[in-house]
């Protein structure tokens, strides 16, 4: 089974390490592409190859055909440009490669972008938190003005972000040469922050929140067009250093069964909550891909690549060894060679 990763994240070594060490027929051979002649991720791949630099849309897709057609790839899971690589499976599809997606194209869109996200998500499925998006300052005032009501702290996030890029708690009390000499991170003035909309009359999307003070929850999954097939919680400990616990939170649970099930989730995708105050889990997002501390969640005694690639092959039953809930797990950095220059 030759499997082709395009340019995705560094944290992707540990799903390489987890798919190779997978019992299923004929092994696995993993290659992996990228722009970066040094990219960690080769590391970790049985083949590694450069991707040629600049190219989107039109050009990169036809690059991927020619790619998957030399290189007799049966199964290619894209990162970069995904949405328009599974809108065009099919013509993968005639050189016999099939194309692995978390989700159809529209779905893929909406969980880019929280704004449409939040508004469509049904309270049925999962609840998230309180937010109204902005795109300008008189929306934005307005905003603040209707969540004050009920919630004493607001933040802020851009509606299309990654990796929590742009996110700020809303400071009522200090400014920025506090913050700076505090050492203050992901907070902004709010009083800054207005006066910086100042003059634009529109900006992009802006989403404007309750701030979840409790616990984060990070939930690794893997699923089978819908259906979940295991999902591993990791809860966050407060203090850094304290790794993390595999938790059995049954809340959470639920609302990621209902997720999958109702966006059609596939393959391995990672859901986030945090709690409110009082504890109650709150949906922050769904993220279309293995997250970073997806080899902390494989320490609890499942291999999540194994769970999804022995159902890609389709075994009729997929076990599932159980879930060692309470260890505190952590990652330790490790020193490589990327290249030798000389």
């Amino acid at each position: 089974m030759r499997i082709w990763f395009n340019k995705t994240f560094s944290s992707i070594s540990s799903v390489f390490k987890n798919m190779k060490q997978a019992n299923v027929d004929g092994g696995v051979t993993i290659i992996c592409t990228h722009t970066n002649p040094a990219a960690s991720a080769f590391l970790a791949a049985d083949e590694a190859m450069v991707e040629p630099a600049g190219l989107i849309g039109k050009d990169y897709l036809a690059w991927c055909l020619n790619f998957c057609q030399h290189q007799k790839i049966d199964y290619f899971w894209p990162a970069k440009e995904s949405v328009m690589i599974v809108r065009n499976q099919a013509d993968f599809a005639h050189f016999g490669t099939h194309v692995i997606a978390v989700a159809i194209p529209e779905v893929l869109t909406l969980l880019n972008n929280k704004g449409e996200f939040y508004r469509t998500l049904p309270s049925t499925v999962a609840q998230a938190m309180e937010c109204i998006a902005v795109t300008n300052k008189v929306a934005f005032d307005h905003a603040v003005s209707v969540l004050s009501q009920h919630h004493a702290i607001l933040c802020v996030k851009p509606a299309v972000s990654v990796f929590g890029l742009g996110f700020r708690i809303l400071d009522t009390q200090r400014s920025s040469i506090m913050h700076l000499l505090n050492g203050v991170e992901y907070e902004i003035p709010l009083a800054e922050l207005r006066a910086g909309m100042e003059g634009i009359n529109q900006f992009p999307e802006l989403l404007v929140m309750e701030h979840l003070a409790g616990v984060e929850w990070s939930v690794d999954c893997a699923g089978n067009n819908g259906q979940l097939l295991c999902a591993i919680q990791r809860k966050k400990h407060p203090q850094a250093g304290y790794g993390q616990e595999i938790d059995n939170n049954h809340d959470i649970h639920i609302m990621v069964e209902r997720l999958t099930t109702h966006y059609r989730l596939n393959g391995l995708f990672n859901i986030q909550f945090k709690a409110r105050a009082d504890g109650e889990p709150r949906l922050l997002e769904i993220n279309p891909r293995p997250a970073g501390g997806f080899g902390m969640a494989c320490l609890a005694g499942v291999n999540l690549a194994e769970v999804f690639l022995q159902s890609l092959m389709g075994k009729k039953i997929v076990v599932i060894p159980p879930i060692r809930y309470g260890l505190r797990v952590s990652e330790v950095s490790t020193s490589v060679v990327l290249q030798s220059l000389v």
